[in-house]
Parts: structure tokens; sequence; C-alpha cells
């Protein structure tokens, strides 16, 4: 009987204990409403405690004796709360002005800025909403320190150069890497005729929620080999639980040509020829090629005579009587229109959050023949399945339409036309564009100085369109408390059409009886991923965060191009009326990525800070025996203003010291460099294959290697504030 006793006394003992213990579970988030990541949850009085996920949800086993919890959370001010009957306790944090609070997207995960220690550059999606430029990058213009942004040719749609901390290679590319909601994507231009087109050019960046640009080797290591020349991660809009809320937006502007230059005029022109005339006779008859000095000056006064008939269009008068005075330039330039219009829906429940977008952007350019259209739409969609389970899809469609000039270097770009003579008239008496040659005339000569680029702009054509997807899906699954599983699967397609042709008038088609070119291009990227994030607070000062996981990437580009000549009429453009198929190919190339990676973060006290990441990259693109390579950093920093001899401080609000070392990679040189290739060719209605290229088996990988140093502070309540590095 005793032991029976015992046996009952035990079972309620531990019964009891069960019964003490209560599960708290809710969501922090900031005024607003916005989930706060990571903040702290602790129950008062003992070392029990756990941080929010990514849904700044939370879950905390206390015992009875609990009855207040503690929420905190960097940059914004702590706050107490009861605990009643109920085991759902959700709290709402206002922000303190006193510390640096900003959440900074780092690569397969976020982090508050006042904790890292890499360099890091954040640009809110508001600070470049609407703007009246084409691409993201051209919005990034002059608004980050360390990031250079140069349009190559001025166009509209045209590519763009992003130098981050200057060029690393003198070979390879040194583009930055660019990730839209975790999808690395294609930034190289795909287009045959005119200038050089840029792909990025279909986002609209009015829907973009953030881009932070990963500058320094320790930021950029989690993405090995093709971080070297920085990365640019652009985060899309979320909807946020709430009542739906529509934006319209509509924009229109104008562009107008400056800085133009004063070329002569018709006065001046004759003028300055007649005197180089004078001065060239009087140079030769020195030198004893004419018997007398009047001679020679009549002989080189007759030379530009006759060369001012032939720029008059072969109409004397026109000159003889200043009856022409073009101003070329004005040809060239025109007054631009820009419109722009965007309509956005958001909003969404506890359970499903949305946000949906359609916009159209039509851009002038300010040298004739150029302009670019975009039309796109988008709809990311989040949806909590249980407690455990999240997932979504995020996915834009664009199509844009780029109206080409020909490329900077050709004669017959729009700008060489400020290179023409003044006593040249664009239109003959039967208002037809003068020709680049005067039929009949000696040698067929040219009538204006150079090939008249007003002949392309109505008997030649470069029409560019693009359609891009960019899809991606996720699943998030939260394994315990403060461990989180995500899986993501991802496309970028990327689908180019240019088609150019060049009437019987054009210097293009002259030779050819009108020449047409046509190039399809298609390149698809698919991206798989799959990585945990651990987020622990170890005691009341120790804060561990960690990520790792495995990411493959496969992208394949096909091209086909034809050429073909003789075209009965201009008015039949597409190669189906060509009479000759001058010429035709087609490829396929592809290349894979094979990637591993992983991130420690530690912090006490959010006072000392340490971070180390890695990544192993394996690529198609290297030599069988330097397949892979690993890129490593590490950095570290120190918030002096958490200590106690500068925590009260009334001026100095924030200071941050932080250095780091890491080695990146740069893969972007070619698909087949490594290879022994062998190209076909045909001998006698024989085909047979050539050798092209021996095989390298040793090419490796371009690393780069940096060090970084930097402070990062604030004043007067972080109203005044920045960082030096």
């Amino acid at each position: 009987m005793r032991k029976m006793l015992l046996l009952f006394a035990l079972v309620f003992t531990v019964m009891g204990n069960a019964w003490a213990q209560r599960i708290i579970t809710g969501t922090v988030t900031d005024e607003g409403g916005e989930p706060l990541i990571g903040a702290s949850v602790f129950a008062k009085g003992t070392t029990l405690g756990t941080v929010t996920d990514i849904d700044g949800t939370y879950s905390l086993q206390v015992s009875a004796e609990v009855t207040i919890l503690v929420f905190s959370y960097t940059g914004y001010a702590s706050k107490e709360v009861a605990l009643g009957a109920s085991n759902v306790v959700d709290a709402a944090l206002e922000e303190s002005v006193t510390q640096l609070s900003e959440i900074v997207v780092v690569g397969y995960g976020t982090q508050i800025k006042s904790t890292l220690t890499g360099n890091i550059a954040k640009l809110g999606g508001d600070k470049i909403e609407n703007l009246p430029v084409p691409s993201v990058e051209q919005a990034l213009q002059g608004r980050t320190s360390g990031v250079f942004v140069e349009a190559v040719n001025g166009k509209p749609g045209g590519a763009v150069r992003v130098r981050i901390r200057g060029a690393s290679s003198i070979t390879a590319s040194n583009q930055p890497l660019y990730v839209i909601d975790g999808i690395p994507v294609t930034t190289e231009s795909q287009n045959n005729s005119g200038a050089a087109l840029n792909p990025l050019a279909d986002l609209n960046f009015n829907d973009v929620e953030s881009i932070e640009i990963l500058k320094d080797a320790s930021a950029g290591a989690i993405y090995g080999s093709r971080a070297a020349n920085g990365v640019v991660l652009i985060t899309t809009k979320k909807g946020k639980q709430g009542k739906t809320r529509v934006e319209a937006n509509f924009q229109t502007g104008f562009s107008t040509p400056t800085g133009k230059r004063e070329f002569l005029n018709t006065d001046e022109y004759l003028e300055l020829f007649n005197r180089a005339a004078v001065g060239a006779g009087k140079y030769e008859f020195r030198l004893g090629y004419y018997d007398t000095e009047q001679e020679a000056i009549d002989d080189y006064i007759g030379f530009a005579e006759g060369r001012f008939t032939r720029y008059s269009a072969y109409d004397e008068n026109n000159w003889k009587n200043k009856l022409i005075n073009t101003n070329w330039q004005d040809e060239a330039f025109q007054d631009a229109v820009t419109n722009q219009a965007s309509l956005s829906a958001s909003g969404g429940t506890d359970r499903t959050r949305f946000f949906t977008s359609a916009a159209w952007s039509n851009q002038e350019g300010i040298l004739i023949g150029n302009g670019f259209e975009r039309m796109s739409a988008r709809l990311n969609l989040d949806q909590k399945a249980s407690d455990k389970v999240n997932f979504g899809i995020n996915m834009s469609l664009a199509r844009t339409f780029t109206d080409q000039v020909s490329g900077d270097n050709a004669f017959s770009t729009p700008l060489q036309l400020v290179a023409m003579s003044p006593l040249t008239p664009t239109r003959n008496n039967t208002n037809e564009t003068i020709r680049g040659y005067a039929p009949g005339q000696l040698f067929d000569r040219p009538v204006t100085t150079y090939y008249n680029g007003l002949i392309d702009q109505e008997d030649a054509q470069r029409d560019v369109t693009s359609f891009r997807t960019l899809a991606n899906g996720y699943m998030r699954y939260q394994v315990l408390e403060g461990l989180l599983f995500n899986a993501e699967v991802g496309a970028d397609v990327y689908t180019l059409r240019d088609n150019a042709f060049y009437g019987k008038k054009t210097d293009g088609g002259n030779a050819t009886n009108g020449y047409g070119t046509s190039l399809y291009s298609q390149i698809a990227n698919w991206t798989s991923k799959a990585f945990v994030n651990y987020d622990k607070q170890l005691a009341s000062k120790h804060n561990l965060s960690l990520t790792a996981g495995t990411e493959f990437q496969k992208s394949r580009t096909d091209r086909t191009t034809v050429d073909g000549q003789e075209f009965p009429v201009d008015d039949l453009k597409t190669i189906a009326s060509a009479a000759d198929i001058a010429a035709g190919s087609s490829s396929i190339t592809e290349f894979t990525f094979l990637s591993y990676f992983g991130r420690a973060t530690y912090d006490f006290d959010r006072k000392y800070l340490l971070t180390v990441s890695g990544r192993v990259d394996g690529s198609s693109r290297f030599g069988k025996n330097n397949r892979y390579g690993f890129f490593p950093a590490v950095s570290a920093g120190w918030v002096l203003t958490e200590e106690a001899f500068l925590k009260d401080n009334a001026v100095l609000s924030f200071l941050k010291l932080r250095a780091s070392y890491g080695i990146t990679g740069n893969a972007a040189i070619g698909n087949f460099d490594h290879l022994g290739l062998y190209g076909a060719e045909g001998y006698n209605g024989v085909s047979g294959l050539v050798p092209s290229q021996i095989p390298n088996p040793d090419l490796e990988w371009e690393k780069t290697a940096q060090i970084d140093a930097g402070i990062d502070f604030g004043f007067f309540d972080n109203r005044l504030n920045g960082e030096i590095d």
C-alpha cells in the first residue's frame, strides 16, 4: 500500500508540474502592424527567452510563477506585458530614434543594420518611385556611395555600366551580380542590331521594396564565385495585413537636349573654307608646285567651290546665293516626352497577403528614332498554411519594345548628322531625303559630307521586342523554435526578338537591293535552393544566428539568326520576302552551378559582433582540375555606444567600428574556355569537324581578396548619421 501511495504521489507531482507550465504564443509588430523579425521575448525574472520568426511570431513555454513578458527589439523601446488568462500575447513596439533599427537583406536572410559587420548600402523603394528613367540601375545613380552608374550610350533602354568600388577584372565581366527575390538574373545584352540593350530595363522599379548593395567581401562572400564585382539584392513589395489599399499613379514629362555646340553657319563655312583654299594655294606655290601664287590660289578656290556645289545638292545657286543654312544639330535631336502609369493593390488577412500591380512606361529619346516602351504586371502572394508552414509565389511578366538606332560608331547614327555641311539641304525639290550619293555624277560622289543618317530614319528600322518572366516559389517550415527550413525554386526566362531591315536607299541595303536580319534569343535560368535559418538567444545577452544551405542553377541560351537580301519592295521587310538567304546560324549553350553556403553571426549584448561566412561553388565553366572553389570571409564589429562610458552620451547616438576580410570570385568568363572545341565545316559538299580550341583542364577561378574597415556613426538621436569606409 505504501508503494502505491508513493507512486500516486509521484504521478500527481509530475502532473502538477505539467499543469504549472503554459505555452505563450503571439506576434510582435511595429506600430504600423509590420512583423518584427528577430525580436526578443523574455520571461521577466528568468533566463527563459526566444526570438520571433520571419512572420514576427513566437512561442515560449513558461512556468506558473512568470507573470510578465518583456519584449525588446533593436531600435524600439522595450515593452512589458502582464500575463492574464489568455495564452496569446501580442505586442506592438514603439520605435526609438536613439538606435539604428533598419532591417537589411543580407543574402538568404535578414539582419538588423546596427549589428551588421559587413558593408551593405540600403535604398528603400520609396526613394526611387516614379523616377523618369527606364531601369533600376539608373535609379541608383548618385544615391549610394562607392557605386558608379553610367549609361553606356544614353539611349532609352540602353545598356548601363555599374561598378561597385571600381573594376576588379581585366578580362572577365565587371558587372555586379543581380538577385531579384532570390533569383540570380540575366544582365548581358542579347541584341545584334543597334546599341547594346539592358535586360534589367524589363523590371518595373515601382514594384521594388528595397535594394541592398553588398559592397565588401564579408557581405558578398555568401555568393562566392559571382560576388567579386559586388552583389545587388532587389526585393519586391509584399502585401500587408489590413484593408486593401489601391494606388494609382500617372506621370508625364519631357526631355530637352542641352549643351548644344555652336557649329558653323553658311556664311562662316564659306568664309573659312575660302581662307583655307587661299592658304593652301600660297603654301603649294612656295613648295614650287605652281608657276605663280595666283594660279595656285585659283586652283584651290576652284576645288573648294566644286565641293560647295556638291554639298549643295549640285545646285551652285544654293551656295552662291546662300539659300541653304541647315542646322543639322536640330535634325539629330528632338524634344522627347515621357509617360508612366501604374496601378497597384495590396492587403490581406492574418493568413493571406497579396501585392499586385500593372504598369506602363513610354519614353522617347532626345535622339531621333529612339524610344523605349515597357508593359509589366506582378503578383506576389504569401499564404500562412498553419502555425508552422508558410508558402508563396512572386511572379512578374514584362514586355518591352525598343525602337533602335544604329550604334554610336556607325556613320548612320543620327548624331553623325552634326558633321554635315550647312550648305546641304535636308530634302531635294521632290521632298525626298537627300541621298548619300548622286547618281550620274562622277564616280557617284556623295552629296553630303558623310552618309546622311536621315535616310536610315526613313528607310531602315531596328525593332527589338523582349518578353521576360520572373517567378519564384517558396515554402518555409518552422521545424523547431528558432529553426526555419526554407525551400525555393525560381525561373528567369528572357526572350528577345531583334528584327532589322535596311531599304534600298540606305547604305546597308543599297548594294543588296534591300537587306534584313532577324535574331531570336532565349535565356532560361532555373534556380533551386534549400537552406535553414537558426536564430536563438542563448542567454540574456548572447545571440546566435546560423544559415546553411545548398543551391543549384542551370542556364540555357538558344540563339538563331538569319540574314536575307534582294527584297522586291521596301514595304516587305521580313526575311520571308528575301530572294536570297545570305546567312544563318543557330547555337545552344549551357552552364551550371552547384553551391554550398553557410554563415554564422554572433553578438554579445548587441555590443561585440562577429560574422563568419563561406561558400563552395562548383561550375561547368571551369576545368575539371579546378571545378570547385572556396570563398570564405570573416568580419567583426564593436558598438561603442553600448558601452557604459558612451551609453548616455547626449550628442553621440551611435558609434560602431567594424572590419572584414574575405575572398570572392568572378565566374563571368564564358562557357567553354576550358574545353577542346570543334566546329563544323564543309568541303566539296561534305561536312566535317575542325578543331577550334585546345583544352585547358587547369582553368581556374578568378579570385579577389578584399579588406574593409569602417565606422558607422549617428549624432543627435541619429538625425545626422553616416558611415566612413
